[in-house]
């Protein structure tokens, strides 16, 4: 079964390439790092080994300084704000110009897996780098044998 947008006149209509066209977001060419206010949200990558999970959140522009990294329980907050203004004076104008950047992602770390102490954070190159340690009890195990009696 079909469904098919009818007019108010009772004939029915094919979706229009004017229709497809203004209901777009212009020049989305799939990239899902705007947030609803359309400011951007940097990339995480999450990867999980043997003895921790790694971090990695492409921030590039930034200094250590602009982020703070919080955990709240199981909740870890990375959040980020960077300021810059400058001035120009030349003859009879006067150039100001200002930005800012900030964002704010949280993860739910998985509750008594992660070793709370021991997280380490460093930031280089453009890239914050998170290591989350797992306590030595969550570790995954080798595979023992078992004797049989």
């Amino acid at each position: 079964m079909n469904l098919i947008k009818r007019n108010s006149n009772g004939y029915s209509t094919l979706p229009s390439l004017f229709d497809d066209f203004f209901n777009r977001e212009l020049f989305n060419w799939g990239n899902n790092n705007y947030s609803s206010t359309s400011t951007t949200v940097p990339s995480v990558n999450i990867r999980e080994n043997e003895d921790a999970y790694e971090v990695q959140i492409a921030a590039p522009g930034m200094d250590k300084k602009d982020f703070e990294v919080k955990l709240d329980g199981n909740l870890l907050t990375i959040s980020s704000s960077k300021e810059d203004s400058s001035e120009r004076e030349e003859n009879n104008f006067t150039r100001k110009e200002f930005s800012y950047q900030s964002f704010k992602r949280s993860l739910e770390l998985p509750k008594d897996v992660v070793d709370q102490d021991n997280i380490n954070a460093k930031y280089e190159n453009g890239l914050l780098l998170l290591t989350i340690p797992k306590k030595e009890d969550a570790k995954q195990k080798p595979p023992r044998l078992i004797e049989i009696s």
